[in-house]
């Protein structure tokens, strides 16, 4: 969630360039047109179980009636830590400041990882069969939500939330209500707040990557991240989600501690594509935008935040033309200045709070 993702430079340029502007310019309320809760209408939706986040969301907007829950090769319906998991709100996009990580349920003592309490190194998951997961495609509507309580009252097909604060009954209800269900996950940083979190070894803990308590894997030690994140796509089926938008995927060009290489993340990468197709999950590829034509043929959709923002959309259109859906989210930029690019892509579209709660304004 949020530009976790953008490489280190650009975001110290664009802090630079933000504070000279500061400097040299009076304030204005320009800003006001970029906010979320600006353009947002509608009553509050339920109230969320855990910490109160920033904003006050507005009911989500009901988009068109959703497609076939059906069979996986139809167009059946279908991804970043405040309450307990979404890291708070950056100055700068790409450049996070320190956030806080209200609603933590959990201590990071627990070993035990989820979906394998006796063996927590051990998956012990046989092969799905071949053909028999997922397949998302373009313009299926989509909600968002690692904030809060789970609203279920979004009519939309897919829904994407988190792994681990979500109970199998959450997946159950909304797959009764004909919704596919993706399984956000972090495989690229350790989180200290995590019931796993003691599984993971100092070894693999780099440098911090913004957001307070996560640290970047050294994804190059395979042997030992690969049954750590297989015991984790493992409680991901366990509980009956369809999919896995695993985050923070593209360390290699990021300030990680760690001399990684593209071919190191593109292994990784690479393994958790696998190890989600042998679970039956469809996987996601979180940004990585750079790695798009290597690893095209390894995802069945795409997750993306910000492109519009930042001018790279075009790059996410592979996805597009292989028959595999782009959910795509902004931030900063009101939908008037998106929804008709992305919606001319194809894309699955929506502004979205910092936060990730319920709120949503849909293209």
């Amino acid at each position: 969630m949020t530009r976790r993702t953008r490489p280190l430079a650009a975001a110290l340029a664009l802090a630079t360039a933000v504070a000279l502007l500061a400097t040299s310019c009076s304030s204005s309320g320009s800003e006001d047109e970029d906010d979320p809760s600006a353009d947002a209408t509608g009553a509050q939706p339920p109230a969320a179980t855990a910490a109160p986040v920033p904003g006050t969301p507005g009911t989500p907007d009901a988009p068109s009636s959703p497609a076939d829950p059906g069979s996986p090769t139809a167009p059946a319906p279908g991804t970043p830590s405040v309450p307990p998991g979404t890291p708070g709100t950056p100055s700068v996009p790409g450049t996070p400041s320190a956030p806080g990580t209200p609603g933590r349920p959990v201590t990071p003592s627990t070993p035990a990882v989820p979906g394998t309490p006796n063996t927590p190194n051990t998956p012990g998951t046989p092969p799905a069969p071949a053909g028999a997961r997922w397949q998302p495609t373009p313009g299926l509507a989509w909600q968002w939500q690692l904030g809060g309580g789970v609203d279920q009252s979004v009519d939309v097909p897919v829904y994407d939330i988190d792994g681990f604060e979500t109970d199998a009954s959450v997946v159950a209800a909304l797959h009764a209500k004909g919704r596919k269900v993706i399984c956000y996950i972090n495989a690229g940083s350790w989180e200290d707040f995590r019931p796993d979190a003691a599984a993971f070894a100092q070894a693999l803990q780099g440098s911090g990557n913004g957001w307070k308590g996560e640290k970047w894997f050294d994804i190059r030690k395979l042997d030992q991240l690969k049954p750590l994140m297989a015991a984790r796509f493992d409680m991901c089926r366990q509980k009956g989600f369809d999919a896995v938008e695993p985050d923070t995927i593209e360390a290699y060009n990021q300030n990680s501690g760690f001399p990684l290489t593209a071919d190191d993340q593109l292994r990784y990468n690479r393994m958790l594509a696998a190890l989600a197709h042998e679970r039956g999950l469809a996987i996601g590829l979180k940004n990585d935008l750079d790695q798009i034509p290597a690893l095209l043929g390894d995802f069945d959709f795409a997750v993306n935040e910000e492109c519009a923002q930042f001018d790279e959309c075009g790059r996410l259109s592979p996805f597009i033309q292989a028959g595999k859906a782009v959910f795509h989210v902004e931030y900063k930029l009101g939908t008037d200045r998106f929804c008709a690019k992305t919606k001319a892509l194809g894309f699955s579209s929506m502004q979205k709070k910092l936060e990730l709660d319920a709120w949503r304004k849909p293209c």
